[in-house]
């Protein structure tokens, strides 16, 4: 495991600064039927789009609430790393997009009968949000909203 000591300077000071928010307890909800009959949706921060959607907009300051609807039957080499961190590297998810989007093991999971189903749609945000108040308020209910009306079963939460 790693430590701050391998981030630059000024993303340590930010870190060393940053007022981390506490929510306990943390939010959840029993599995109510078998995964093996479950159906799943992928819900990452890695920043991916799809070709032709709008980039992650990286000048909203506190970071961009808003989420992008992935389909399930994407190329995972078409995805676009839009993430706007510069506190890792994106050379992985350049090489494999299912590094923050694993929409290939899923589907190997739901081809083995691990999971029922892969859900036609799944949800990226952007990582690194530094003020959460819009995200918590506006977008969280509408991403709520649209797994609840698709009957997902399990969100797989992928965070970068």
């Amino acid at each position: 495991m790693g430590d701050t000591s391998e981030f630059s300077l000024s993303i340590r000071l930010f870190l060393k600064a940053y007022r981390w928010r506490r929510i306990d307890p943390v939010p959840n909800a029993p599995l109510r039927k078998p995964l093996a009959g479950s159906r799943l949706a992928l819900v990452s921060t890695a920043g991916m789009v799809a070709p032709g959607q709008k980039p992650f907009d990286d000048t909203v300051k506190g970071g961009d609430w808003s989420f992008r609807e992935i389909p399930a039957d994407i190329d995972p080499q078409t995805l676009i790393d839009t993430h706007r961190s510069e506190s890792f590297d994106h050379t992985g998810l350049a090489a494999d997009a299912n590094l923050g989007f694993p929409i290939d093991r899923v589907r190997e999971l739901a081809a083995t009968g691990r999971i029922g189903s892969v859900n036609h749609r799944h949800l990226s945000f952007m990582g690194s949000i530094t003020a959460p108040g819009r995200l918590l308020k506006e977008t969280a209910p509408e991403a709520a909203r649209v797994l609840v009306e698709d009957e997902v079963d399990v969100a797989l939460l992928v965070p970068v």
